[in-house]
């Protein structure tokens, strides 16, 4: 008898969750080099309008596609919440360190915990309390309150980390009722089309390299998304999480070599705290869950 492994191709998916990473480290990275001069709102609606051109395959692939009732509402209310969520981002991605943006954003997932378990009866327990609170310990190292001021760029990032948590629970449950296609194509609608009468009462001329460069992140985001994906088909969550610890290290190389930010130990310690506490979770949930499998051997 043996017991057959779960574990996918481990070394394919940690290389794809690796370039999803590097991805989003350069979204942030551009996001923060094109500053302040274009009001967060256009910014991100000229950000979506781009990501709709990478979009129109799936687009047109849903056409025409009935959904369940009350489908059409949870859509519509995630799209709300991400318009706020990504008007924080761009707010705050301008104002803070790219690397104590990329700490603060880990804190996402133990959000998604506590809300999956206070508001979709999924529970707590004591093993998610204890990685909700040692998250949390790393989040105060990174903010570290009291001791320096938070900025209004450092409470935006949190505000948006809490909205896009609020997002994926949707997202979560729109999972049951429609594609990973639709779901992410919808997104894109609802989301540019929120944006819109905010970016247009805010306008600001824009510049061919403005708009080159917020195509770049609209292309680096899809890019990004898409390797996710693939790291999530390759292997469990329990081997692709523990990699997400060297966005963390890239985001703080490209803020100190790109923008001449110090690199703070406090915010890779208080990082590395809460990527350890969301991946002994994960970890620990998917060997709760497993059911090996077990075949005879010939």
């Amino acid at each position: 008898m043996r017991e057959v492994s779960d574990l996918g191709r481990p070394f394919e998916g940690a290389l794809w969750m690796a370039g999803a990473g590097l991805s989003f480290v350069g979204v942030n990275g551009i996001v923060r080099y094109l500053g302040t001069e274009l009001p967060a709102a256009q910014s991100a609606f000229i950000r979506f309008g781009f990501g709709l051109l990478f979009l129109l395959p799936a687009l047109w692939a849903i056409r025409g596609t009935r959904f369940g009732p009350g489908v059409g509402r949870m859509f519509l209310g995630r799209g709300a919440l991400h318009v706020v969520a990504v008007i924080l981002w761009f707010y705050a991605m301008a104002r803070v360190p790219v690397a104590e943006m990329a700490a603060i954003a880990f804190l996402g997932p133990v959000m998604v915990l506590v809300i999956g378990g206070l508001m979709l009866g999924e529970g707590l327990g004591m093993r998610r309390v204890a990685a909700v609170m040692v998250a949390v310990a790393g989040g105060l190292i990174v903010l570290r309150p009291g001791l320096r001021e938070l900025s209004l760029g450092h409470l935006s990032q949190l505000g948006a980390t809490v909205f896009f948590s609020l997002s994926y629970i949707i997202a979560k449950r729109l999972s049951r009722e429609a594609s990973a296609s639709s779901i992410v194509a919808i997104l894109s609608v609802t989301v540019t089309l929120g944006l819109a009468p905010l970016a247009v009462m805010q306008w600001q001329p824009v510049r061919l390299e403005q708009a080159a460069w917020l195509a770049g992140v609209a292309a680096l985001a899809t890019l990004g998304h898409y390797a996710m994906a693939r790291a999530f088909q390759a292997a469990p969550l329990a081997v692709t999480q523990p990699v997400t610890f060297l966005q963390l290290i890239w985001a703080a190389l490209l803020g100190a070599l790109a923008f001449g930010e110090p690199v703070e130990p406090w915010v890779l310690a208080g990082g590395a705290l809460i990527i350890l506490a969301i991946s002994a979770n994960t970890w620990a949930e998917a060997r709760r869950e497993r059911e090996p499998a077990v075949v005879e051997d010939p």
